[in-house]
């Protein structure tokens, strides 16, 4: 090969320069040598208020980040806009936060409506809608949706192992149903279904559902009693979690009761309720119950408390919803620690396609996160735990994948 001298120089510079380029930071929206901006929207008020106390771990969690001196030598800015749990609402804050803030990523956008309702605008906009705070079974669509992620295990996945707990342990049931009428409540009613497969038809005697918008569950509630059901599948976010738990023993209605796990907080569902009209729900599990006293001595929740105390003091230490707060904004930590000076949005996505075996230490032993370009549900395993009138005691082996 006859190379000028010019071109030689050139080629010289260039090997020389390698490792260099490779190491070129790249940047979009919202990140820079110095931060990582990240949108949030959360419903500090209106009828799901009760997780807004989700937003607020979080973004104490990313001070506590910051003031360790941040991620990679970067501080975690988070905007966090209240969307009241109202999809148009979360439209016109998605839009703000992508559009006028220009956050790097939206991250925990929190409710199967809200989030279905921008679905479509960010993939349209290649923007991550990462780890969403909802389970439904949409957001494991790698090809459909490539820029949108779920966290938590899926509704259908946990009202299947309901209906196996229910199919295993009383076999004759009548089971009555109370679900919210969205996206939501009807994945965990088809998982319920899909469970008890050809049996559902005959084991489940009624179903009601409500509107967030309706300001109680009482007549829902009077018609499933009517029902005769000994079983209760109740599907509800936590102001109609804790109405439903209460009205079912007022009433007299003493049947067999699941509690799906977005409404298990002691602090925000069952006092309300009344610890006493709570004993014996059952539910599911994949993090650390504060209430648990297994927990009490364990490094992790001792951590965990310890940050409450110093960044969240105000917030609720028997609260599920704050561990779970605390647990997600760890996993989005993993996933900028990953993505080193690489910070576009393409890479943000890879890298969260790409958790092997991560460990959060506020989840339940033996529950790891696990992604792939084809797998886009971080968690899939859970563990039955029913109340025992102070706090959620775990039965039986880790479900799931």
């Amino acid at each position: 090969m006859n190379l000028k001298p010019a071109a030689l120089a050139f080629l010289i510079a260039a090997a020389l320069s390698g490792p260099a380029a490779l190491a070129q930071k790249k940047y979009d929206p919202g990140a820079s040598d110095k931060e990582v901006l990240i949108g949030h929207l959360n419903p500090y008020s209106g009828p799901a208020s009760a997780y807004g106390t989700i937003g607020r771990t979080i973004a104490a969690y990313f001070k506590k980040v910051n003031d360790e001196g941040g991620v990679n030598g970067r501080q975690l800015n988070l905007i966090s806009y209240d969307d009241s749990y109202s999809p148009p609402k979360s439209v016109e804050m998605a839009r703000k936060l992508v559009e006028q803030d220009k956050v790097l990523l939206i991250f925990q956008p929190l409710g199967t409506p809200s989030n279905s309702a921008i679905h479509k605008y960010m993939n349209a906009k290649k923007v991550p809608q990462l780890f969403v705070a909802t389970g439904a079974t949409k957001w494991n669509d790698p090809k459909g949706h490539p820029w949108t992620m779920g966290w938590q295990p899926n509704y259908q996945t946990e009202a299947k192992i309901y209906a196996q707990h229910i199919l295993k342990t009383r076999p004759n049931a009548k089971i009555a149903v109370l679900y919210q009428n969205d996206d939501y409540g009807k994945d965990y009613l088809k998982g319920l279904h899909d469970g008890l497969g050809a049996k559902a038809k005959t084991m489940i005697v009624k179903e009601a559902s409500y509107e967030v918008s309706e300001p109680t569950v009482d007549s829902q509630m009077a018609q499933l009693q009517a029902s005769g059901a000994d079983t209760f599948v109740n599907i509800t976010t936590p102001k109609f979690a804790a109405q439903a738990i209460r009205k079912a023993w007022d009433s007299g209605w003493k049947p067999v009761q699941y509690l799906n796990n977005v409404s298990t907080g002691v602090g925000f569902v069952l006092k309300p309720a009344g610890l006493e009209k709570s004993v014996g729900l059952i539910t599911t599990y994949y993090t650390k119950d504060p209430t648990d006293p297994q927990w009490k001595d364990d490094p992790a929740m001792q951590a965990w408390v310890a940050f409450m105390k110093k960044y969240y003091p105000e917030g609720d230490l028997t609260s599920a919803f704050n561990v779970y707060g605390y647990s997600v904004a760890k996993t989005l930590v993993q996933v900028i620690k990953q993505a080193g000076n690489d910070l576009t949005r393409a890479n943000i996505m890879r890298q969260a396609a790409n958790l092997k075996n991560f460990e959060v230490d506020t989840l339940l032993p033996g529950i790891k996160l696990n992604t792939s370009p084809t797998d886009f549900a971080p968690i899939e395993s859970v563990q039955l735990a029913r109340f025992d009138g102070k706090s959620w005691a775990r039965f039986g082996e880790i479900m799931g994948k």
